[in-house]
């Protein structure tokens, strides 16, 4: 089983958004040399609870932090930007760290509406609903395929990190994500942390879709999944409360850093059992069972593992575990040495 990390960059009550990306940098590194495939970093705005705003730039201080692991988005929230500005990004990218660049691209807004508003250049009317379009033009940018009678034709071929490329992937929840990535060739991740419920059928129906290209010759599925791995099960459970905490009342629309395990545990014990969102929780023995049963449910050639605790180091201790219990193959730490984190 090929396991990854997906950082959201959590913000600890009491730390600073740059503790949050030294630790982001740090924890990197520490998958790295823990064996796992890839790192990415997600995309949200306007909120105390993360800090990952601009994922380009943070994958860029990761690659440079690190020396084998991909490292990518997960994902660029494309509504927010133009085609080409993404493909430059990216190829710039791709072109200091050959091989090992992902562009995960979202649909999704990754924050309110009223900052959706705010992010675009244009606030006089809402932005179309145009992203199968953005899509398809970032990977023709990307893979110089525009028609040579397309007035940007020539814009690909100044892309800073040719030949050089990213490799794209599709994110999504729903079913419309999946038959896109299926149509066009792409590999997909799924959030079974966000639609758990139908995140198999859609895999499935992926899988069924799929067209080959010459981006990929089979479908490729990954699921990304809430997991907390400790000792014992009742110390993961413990550290699953803060982010239990933090996701709850982002549901009632409160957004808060990531509370500590005695304030969250004394919350929520004023909320009931069905309240807490799913995820994979529990020792060593118990977590490898969930992430083995929900790579089977999804037929999974991978999954990537999102990890939220108040304690940076019981996140680090929690990603050692996981990757001890399924054997990663553990790499030298070859990279330079990352900034000191916080927490």
């Amino acid at each position: 089983m090929r396991l990854s990390v997906l950082d959201q960059s959590p913000i600890s009550e009491g730390a600073t958004g740059p503790d949050a990306l030294r630790n982001s940098i740090d924890l990197a590194g520490h998958a790295e040399s823990l064996g796992y495939e890839r790192y990415w970093v997600a995309e949200h705005h306007a909120t105390p609870s993360l800090a990952c705003a601009a994922p380009e730039i943070l994958i860029g201080a990761i690659a440079t932090a690190t020396s084998r692991i991909r490292v990518g988005s997960g994902g660029v929230m494309l509504p927010h930007y133009s085609p080409l500005k993404v493909a430059e990004v990216f190829s710039l990218l791709s072109g200091l760290h050959p091989e090992r660049i992902d562009l995960g691209i979202g649909r999704a807004p990754g924050t309110d509406p009223m900052t959706m508003l705010a992010l675009q250049r244009d606030r006089r009317q809402r932005m179309p609903d145009d992203f199968i379009e953005q899509l398809i033009e970032l990977l023709a940018l990307l893979e110089g395929r525009l028609p040579e009678n397309h007035p940007y034709v020539r814009l690909s071929q100044t892309l800073p990190g040719r030949p050089e490329r990213p490799e794209p992937w599709l994110l999504g929840s729903s079913p419309q994500s999946a038959l896109w990535a299926a149509e066009l060739g792409l590999p997909y991740s799924f959030a079974d942390f966000i639609n758990p419920d139908d995140g198999p059928a859609i895999a499935a129906d992926y899988r069924g879709r799929f067209v080959d290209s010459e981006r990929l010759g089979a479908p490729h599925v990954m699921a990304c999944v809430v997991a907390i791995c400790a000792e014992t099960d009742e110390e993961a459970e413990r550290l699953a409360s803060s982010g239990r905490m933090m996701f709850s009342l982002l549901r009632q629309g409160a957004l808060i850093p990531i509370p500590p395990i005695e304030k969250a545990l004394a919350y929520l014990a004023t909320r009931s059992p069905g309240s807490a969102r799913r995820g994979v929780v529990g020792s060593p023995e118990r977590v490898r069972a969930g992430l083995e049963e929900t790579a089977a449910r999804y037929g999974a050639d991978e999954l990537m593992v999102l990890t939220i605790t108040h304690e940076h180091s019981a996140r680090r201790r929690s990603y050692e575990l996981i990757a001890e219990a399924f054997g990663l193959a553990s790499a030298p730490e070859t990279a330079p040495a990352a900034s000191r984190a916080a927490g």
